[in-house]
């Protein structure tokens, strides 16, 4: 069975808003290469409407340009594109394509084509959020930035249910941002004070 990779930039208040407006500053080698390693390497991206036409509005000129992004944007044009979207796809993005169906059912579908190889997400927060509640994302890579925004778009709406989360691994860089890798995890069972106290550091008197 295909898994599936969500990669995401977010604040230390959780907002993975506009990360165009904030991110960049944090950007470094070890950034870039962490960005390679999952979305630049990936065969086929799953994209939410808006990721995809931020996407397409931008990486199809870079390739053309020639620039030192120009290799990067080259792997994503060259990857299987699949966009969440009820419109038509009018960008002219070469292997792009829209998912078929209802959306668990669709992406079910998908993880359960021939081959082990990945399915990568980039931002499309709102899709993120369906895949997790439907037990549906394998991972959730989060590349923390230490920075507290205040106010935009946060990643698990307030109100929401509780998703329990397994650390995978865990990477630090010089600037700050945490490389942080998440699995769904089972949920914790019931514990209280008086379970925790028992861990509690015990000082001699």
């Amino acid at each position: 069975m295909r898994k599936i990779t969500a990669e995401l930039f977010i604040s230390l208040d959780g907002v993975v808003e506009a990360p165009h407006e904030w991110h960049f500053p944090y950007v470094d080698d070890r950034m870039g290469a962490a960005v390679d390693a999952v979305v630049g390497s990936a065969g086929t991206l799953l994209l939410g409407r808006r990721t995809y036409d931020s996407f397409a509005g931008a990486w199809p000129a870079r390739e053309a340009a020639g620039g030192e992004d120009a290799d990067f944007a080259r792997c994503l044009g060259d990857a299987r594109k699949i966009v969440v979207s009820r419109q038509p796809l009018d960008s002219g993005w070469r292997n792009s394509e829209r998912l078929n169906g209802e959306l668990t059912e669709a992406v079910t579908a998908l993880k359960n084509e021939p081959g082990e190889d990945p399915v990568v997400m980039s931002g499309s927060v709102s899709v993120v959020r369906q895949l997790l509640a439907a037990g549906l994302l394998d991972r959730l890579q989060l590349l923390v930035h230490p920075v507290v925004l205040g106010k935009g778009m946060r990643l698990f709406e307030e109100g929401g249910p509780a998703v329990p989360l397994e650390l995978l691994s865990s990477e630090a860089f010089g600037t700050g941002v945490l490389n942080l890798f998440y699995a769904p995890a089972e949920r914790p069972g019931s514990a209280g004070y008086r379970e925790a106290k028992a861990h509690l550091p015990r000082t001699g008197g």
